[in-house]
């Protein structure tokens, strides 16, 4: 499966944003709980749906069935510009009863459609944790070529896992970023 740079940058987050909500500080499972109360701040959370997608995402966790996973393997390969229309996607994807009503909301936005799509792709690959070790680079066409010259990544200087550990990287950076914000508010720092 191919996956356009736009969604491998957000993956990380997503799961990032997942793993934060999900245990409190005794390592109880709040991740139910703590979704319940994200969803009841919508109003405020559509502010961010354009700036950061992924940390208004999670409130439609387990809130999609996915129909037909070749369409949505088509969308992971697209960039922001190339996505479908919210509606187009009707037949693929299916919303469970508890979140209609959250996309109702989110659909009389500007950008509520395109976050939507975002939403739906971005909860496809977290319920396919194997489509990450099946994610085909972007430029295979160029990675095809130096292979029919008998090139490999090593002699090209190209390493496959370069997106991932710039989204990572980025990750890594925010989390301090965060932290350090943290720190100047009065709170205690993590390490």
């Amino acid at each position: 499966m191919s996956i356009s740079p736009f969604f491998l940058q957000l993956r990380s987050s997503y799961q990032s944003e997942l793993d934060d909500l999900s245990f409190d500080s005794e390592g109880r499972d709040v991740l139910r709980q703590r979704l319940a109360q994200k969803r009841k701040e919508l109003g405020f959370l559509l502010q961010m749906i354009e700036l950061s997608p992924e940390m208004v995402a999670v409130i439609f966790h387990q809130g999609f069935q996915f129909k037909k996973p070749s369409v949505l393997e088509h969308l992971l390969a697209q960039e922001p510009e190339e996505f479908p229309e919210w509606d187009s996607l009707a037949d693929a994807i299916q919303l469970s009863p508890w979140s209609q009503d959250l996309a109702q909301q989110i659909l009389q936005e500007p950008m509520g459609a395109w976050f939507m799509t975002v939403a739906a792709g971005l909860e496809y690959m977290y319920s396919r944790p194997n489509a990450a070790s099946t994610v085909v680079p972007e430029d295979e066409d160029e990675q095809d070529e130096d292979a029919d010259q008998g090139l490999s990544d090593e002699d090209t200087g190209r390493n496959v896992l370069d997106s991932d550990a710039d989204a990572a990287s980025g990750a890594l950076e925010r989390a301090a970023a965060g932290a350090a914000w943290m720190a100047e508010q009065g709170f205690d720092s993590k390490e």
